[in-house]
């Protein structure tokens, strides 16, 4: 039985997307992967055209969703468990377009609490990387370690992910 709201961090390549697509698998018969990744490259895109294929083999529904998460977090039906994947690249992209960022993320907040689904959401933890060498790295560091405070705040359950094994900050793992 998942929470309402589940963190799952770590840092890139940590496993922290298996181990919270794991936890979504035993959770659920029903399961919506919120993606939120763009292609802006070859390489994306074929990681993206994989991670779909993969998603529907193992019988996951699937939104694409890089930027307005409320209609699928809404949409979510109560017998279903979500994973977002991942609020970095959610920030990531809201800072690229230009958006507001206090405004996307209440808007995040606020889906989340309306969500009838128990959710998962995968973030990276920036915290423990060097500073950044330019303005707009520095920023995006700053904001995602304060989003990444948010969450955690209302979350649950809060797992660190580091080289595939889980801890948890706050809570008890499944």
């Amino acid at each position: 039985m998942l929470p309402q709201l589940t963190m799952v961090l770590g840092g890139a390549a940590s496993g922290k997307s298996r181990y919270a697509e794991a936890i979504v698998c035993r959770a659920s018969a029903r399961r919506l992967y919120i993606a939120t990744a763009e292609a802006h490259d070859g390489e994306m895109s074929r990681q993206i055209a994989l991670h779909r294929a993969q998603r529907a083999a193992d019988g996951w529904d699937t939104i694409e969703a890089p930027l307005d998460l409320a209609p699928a977090l809404e949409g979510a039906c109560a017998d279903q468990a979500v994973l977002l994947d991942c609020a970095t690249l959610w920030l990531g992209n809201h800072m690229m377009a230009g958006h507001d960022i206090a405004e996307a993320e209440a808007a995040l907040m606020a889906a989340l609490m309306r969500c009838a689904a128990p959710v998962v959401i995968v973030s990276n933890e920036v915290g423990l990387s060097v500073v950044p060498d330019n303005a707009l790295a520095r920023r995006f560091q700053r904001s995602q370690g304060a989003l990444n405070q948010r969450l955690a705040q209302r979350a649950e359950l809060v797992v660190l992910v580091t080289a595939g094994l889980p801890l948890a900050l706050k809570g008890a793992l499944p």
